[in-house]
């Protein structure tokens, strides 16, 4: 029960409307090799004084062989009100890992992104760098990253030149299983520009998942995320509280 917890948070933890994916929500936490993931889709269509049209998909797929992971994720989501496109956002992810230590691995990773909110008309990054296991407890787990990534990026904001930065990622995440049916998962991600320190992006997602029956799970989360330097308009600091029912397969 403990494995799928952790699986259901893994899966379903990632914020569509983030400037920073939360890597570990890529993770799907399994005992065995090859390949596993999940995919959703919805669908939703409303009339009130407007017309609403939703839609949305979820696919990870993760392969695992021994010293090897490879995980893959795309993230979309669409919302149409009348004729005006409101809320539409991509994120593709593809990560690398290479466990050359019982408690170290080395990370390779690419990503694009698109966000009409955050005015991100396109948002690449390549980056790589070391993660490092810093427990062997059962009952808890913490795992420390360093990483140096390439960004590129065009903002439609129409003040904000074409970025090409190289930018530093530290993260910390920790797990916690008070019981087999609770699982409590936290990551923070720190992002500076090497040239500039005080251009920095922040990151933190806490999650909450309680097992239900077979693999359903009750999730609650909350994300919160800063940007030092945003596109013009766009506040510094966005958050987000979600509640929602999980499923996962092997």
């Amino acid at each position: 029960m403990k494995k799928t917890l952790v699986a259901l948070f893994l899966l379903f933890s990632a914020f569509s409307n983030a400037q920073i994916l939360n890597a570990e929500s890529l993770r799907k936490v399994t005992d065995t090799s090859g390949f596993s993931g999940s995919a959703s889709f919805n669908f939703a269509l409303k009339r009130n004084v407007n017309d609403f049209i939703t839609l949305g998909s979820d696919v990870h797929i993760q392969y695992k062989n021994k010293k090897h992971l490879a995980i893959f994720k795309n993230d979309v989501h669409f919302q149409k009100i009348e004729s005006e496109n409101f809320e539409n956002s991509l994120i593709s992810h593809l990560r690398y890992n290479y466990r050359f230590h019982p408690r170290i691995a080395w990370e390779v990773f690419t990503q694009g992104q698109y966000n009409k909110i955050n005015l991100i008309d396109f948002r690449g990054l390549i980056g790589t760098g070391p993660r490092f296991k810093v427990t062997t407890s059962e009952k808890y787990k913490v795992y420390v990253g360093t990483l140096a990534m390439f960004e590129y990026e065009e903002v439609d904001d129409g003040v904000t030149p074409l970025q090409r930065n190289l930018r530093a990622s530290a993260y910390m995440s920790f797990s916690l299983y008070p019981t087999d049916h609770i699982t409590i998962v936290s990551t923070t991600y720190y992002q500076p520009l090497f040239k500039t320190l005080s251009d920095y992006r922040i990151s933190s997602q806490s999650s909450l998942v309680v097992g239900l029956f077979q693999d359903f799970a009750l999730k609650l989360s909350h994300t919160f995320i800063y940007d030092a330097f945003p596109a013009v308009s766009i506040p510094n600091s966005q958050y987000e509280f979600t509640t929602g029912i999980a499923y996962t397969f092997d």
